[in-house]
């Protein structure tokens, strides 16, 4: 039934060959194409484009022979494209939306469907709940085109979405700085469609670009899966370790987000990361706007924006709710706790690419390396400490809750609860101006519990309460 096909916080989701299957992508295309032609999009088409991960070329083509069957134009890439490229096509093709196969950060079991609006951006929750509602029960709803047939009629069209993506990317930076910095810069791909890009960005100066992780291979060797946090990217730590290299940067499986470790081989969680952007937009670039961030992410934002009287805006987690906020305000940037960052003159999603280059900006401006980054951020703002446990849950969900909300603790890790914020999940405030986040995952059967605090020795108590309220035990 269609209700098998649920769009968590960034679409939809499922194991490959158990729930995510030709017929359900099929199901699922048909959904978004209804959507389109509800909206009178149908002239405009949409852009179809993919990930590495084990079928996802055919599983496009799949979506592609829909969408044309419906009478909607899909330009469709003709490789594997990162997840902002896709996103800006959605723009210079002039066209209604995006579907993306990708599951992005999941393990090699999934593959995913995301679907984007006119703007190259994330639906909101009533546009999701739109499309889930459109989707047939069984492919006896779908109208579908044979795909060598759509290619003859032009309701196929398969291009490179990379050249248009290149010429903006420089008119939003100067690249030539930093290919004349001598930085030698580490890459780390995550076997995804990171690959080639900064060495393809950067060539033609002394900066050195080392990739790893850099050809298709999806069931992602040396990590459990292609998301940029610890333990998935200690190779990549030890690869700038022993190539003396001044940066990682990492890029997950569609190149959506970015992760980041400095020249000593230690990571840079990504609150601290977002917590640079944004000063870095602030002071280095001069910029003023709005920072939109999901309430998981770091309250640094909230300081820095007293300290620049720029609004600061909280949404609940998922570029869903990012997205929006950010064409509503004007927003100079926006993201959240997972590495996505998103930016004003760019479209308002996630890229993994312009990020790292914004940082490898900041190092040539500043003359620092990212351990002084982090100084320099912490002089502004004070230090600040992040961690999180995620936890497989497959139990009484509305039980779970319950037990949350009846806790009532009067204090999490030593440090007394000021507030509890249930906006998305269970949020505890505490008394330093940290605080504690429980909630379960929107694309995952994982309950997530999250750490932000100026106390460095009180991060494994306040995660441990966290389990404890929760009623997990590890």
């Amino acid at each position: 039934m269609a209700k098998d096909i649920r769009f968590g916080t960034d679409g939809w989701r499922g194991v490959i060959a158990k729930d995510y299957t030709f017929d359900a992508v099929q199901r699922a295309a048909q959904g978004y194409a209804t959507y389109i032609k509800n909206h009178n999009k149908t002239a405009m088409g949409v852009v179809v484009g993919y990930d590495k991960r084990f079928h996802s070329e055919n599983f496009a083509a799949t979506v592609a022979s829909v969408l044309a069957g419906n009478g909607i134009k899909a330009w469709l890439t003709q490789e594997a494209t990162p997840t902002p490229v896709i996103a800006y096509a959605v723009l210079t093709q002039k066209a209604g939306g995006a579907i993306n196969i990708t599951a992005s950060h999941n393990p090699p079991t999934d593959n995913g469907f995301k679907v984007r609006d006119e703007n190259g951006g994330a639906i909101d929750p009533d546009g999701l709940a739109e499309i889930e509602a459109a989707i047939p029960d069984s492919v006896a709803g779908v109208s579908s085109m044979d795909f060598d047939d759509a290619v003859a009629q032009g309701l196929i069209e398969l291009f490179d979405a990379a050249p248009k993506y290149i010429a903006h990317l420089e008119k939003l930076i100067d690249l030539q700085p930093i290919k004349d910095a001598g930085f030698t810069v580490m890459v780390d791909t995550m076997w995804g469609n990171g690959a080639g890009w900064f060495p393809r960005l950067l060539a033609g100066g002394k900066t050195r670009v080392l990739e790893i992780h850099n050809h298709r291979n999806p069931i992602y060797p040396e990590m459990e899966r292609p998301e940029p946090i610890q333990p998935n990217v200690d190779a990549g730590l030890a690869a700038t370790v022993a190539n003396k290299a001044d940066v990682l940067l990492i890029t997950d499986g569609d190149a959506d987000r970015m992760g980041l470790g400095d020249e000593k081989g230690q990571f840079i969680d990504q609150l601290r990361a977002y917590g640079l952007l944004a000063y870095y937009l602030l002071e280095v670039r001069g910029e003023r706007g709005p920072i939109v961030k999901t309430l998981s992410t770091t309250t640094m934002l909230n300081k820095l924006g007293k300290l620049y009287d720029v609004p600061v805006y909280d949404t609940g987690v998922g570029f869903k709710y990012v997205a929006p906020k950010m064409m509503e305000v004007d927003a100079m940037i926006g993201g959240e706790e997972s590495g996505g960052y998103a930016f004003r003159g760019n479209v308002p999603e996630r890229d993994g690419i312009l990020a790292g280059l914004y940082v490898l900006d900041m190092m040539v401006k500043l003359n620092k390396k990212p351990t002084e980054l982090i100084e320099w951020l912490f002089a502004k703002v004070g230090a600040h400490y992040y961690d999180r446990i995620d936890s497989l849950f497959e139990g009484d969900r509305a039980a779970v809750e319950k037990q949350i909300v009846d806790a009532k603790p009067e204090t999490i890790g030593g440090l007394k609860v000021t507030s509890l914020d249930t906006t998305d999940g269970f949020k505890f405030n505490l008394e330093d101006g940290g605080w504690l986040l429980v909630r379960f995952s929107g694309t995952e059967p994982k309950i997530r519990v999250y750490t932000e605090t100026t106390h460095g020795d009180k991060v494994p108590a306040i995660l441990q309460d966290g389990l404890r309220v929760a009623g997990i035990t590890q």
